[in-house]
């Protein structure tokens, strides 16, 4: 019986984002790792290879699929309620040790991680999303830049089905990966998981890919929102989120900032759950420090109006939410604050368009039932 590795180096194809260095090697640009890969080496994510002078890539296959509130992911100023057909691949180029989605982005590491390829193409994972009434697809579950030949591919199509296309990601990005998918991306979620280097680095990467790639991102025209997992003992000393929040504050104030409750995951069970009461406190750090959209995730009901979006100009009400759920919508059609017409940041649509569903669902009916 083949091994997954086996299996995932059957379903690729010769990528994009390499180069060939002067010694024969292979660079890859995928992600801030920028492996140099002589023949037969494979990266740090363990699914883009070198293989006699190519660069393979994964391709065809899905290793979810699902049917989110677009608030899930979360993005809070791009098309509330509307529904975001997710999909993702396998690996990862981090090996965080409370990550939610390691069934996925961890099964190239961890023998209990098993979530078996399933053969997809670009057509069928659209005409599904279109079918179930999708505004937005999206590249997540594992880390979608170790795999974005495959997902541009997806775009492409998305496109052209009137869809809007996103990334939630780690952030951990190069120059040339965003000029790759600037054409393809329009919304793109960061977690930003911690503002200490040493930090990262026990998670498998470095601090400053990531708040390079957050400059970038929004430099180059991306919707931009970010997202903190407050962990206590780990990122939520006062020091670090002030540094954190001033430092997306520069980049600019209007960046939406998420801090949402760690509960025990994976490897990463002693540290007690995050309370509400930490999360408020924190979200008046990014306040303090600047941040004009600041919302706290994974408690409804328990944050007050941190929910919620309000005008940063004059305080009305915008968009009202309970967990998933849109309650009220007032925006105007131009995208505006119907009480002093001040511009609020984001994509939105002319009007609210309704809610298909306010959790999770399970979706892929014309993606390919036949696991590889």
């Amino acid at each position: 019986m083949s091994t997954l590795a086996e299996l995932l180096a059957r379903t690729t194809r010769e990528g994009t984002l390499y180069d060939r260095l002067p010694d024969g090697r292979l660079r890859c640009y995928a992600c801030g790792h920028c492996c140099p890969l002589p023949d037969g080496a494979i990266g740090v994510c363990k699914v883009r290879f070198n293989q006699h002078g190519r660069l393979q890539v994964p391709w065809g296959y899905v290793g979810g699929v699902q049917c989110d509130p677009i608030e899930k992911k979360p993005f809070f100023h791009a098309h509330p309620g509307a529904l975001a057909y997710s999909f993702g691949m396998l690996g990862c180029d981090l090996h965080c040790g409370y990550c939610q989605n390691w069934v996925t982005s961890q099964a190239l590491r961890d023998p209990r991680a098993i979530a078996p390829p399933i053969e997809a193409s670009p057509e069928g994972i659209v005409a599904d999303a279109v079918r179930l009434g999708a505004r937005v697809i999206v590249s997540t579950y594992n880390e979608p830049l170790i795999t974005s030949e495959w997902a541009v591919a997806v775009f492409k199509e998305a496109r052209t089905a009137g869809l809007m296309t996103g990334f939630v990601s780690n952030g951990n990005g190069t120059p040339q990966v965003l000029e790759y998918l600037r054409p393809w991306v329009d919304l793109y979620k960061v977690d930003l998981k911690s503002f200490d280097d040493r930090h990262y680095r026990e998670l498998g990467g470095r601090l400053e890919p990531i708040l390079d790639t957050i400059r970038r991102l929004h430099a180059m025209g991306f919707w931009v929102e970010i997202v903190t997992l407050l962990i206590p003992g780990f990122n939520d000393s006062r020091d670090e989120l002030t540094r954190l929040t001033s430092f997306v504050a520069g980049v600019s104030a209007d960046i939406p900032w998420h801090v949402t409750a760690f509960h025990g995951d994976y490897k990463m069970t002693d540290p007690p759950d995050t309370t509400a009461r930490m999360l408020l406190a924190a979200a008046e750090i990014g306040r303090e420090n600047g941040l004009r959209y600041v919302y706290a995730g994974n408690l409804p009901g328990q944050v007050g109006t941190l929910e919620d979006t309000h005008c940063a100009s004059c305080g009305e009400l915008l968009v009202a939410r309970y967990g998933y759920l849109v309650r009220k919508y007032r925006l105007t059609a131009d995208g505006r604050c119907p009480a002093c017409a001040s511009v609020v940041p984001g994509r939105w649509g002319e009007r609210f368009s309704g809610q298909i569903a306010s959790r999770p669902f399970g979706a892929g009916s014309r993606v390919s039932r036949v696991k590889l």
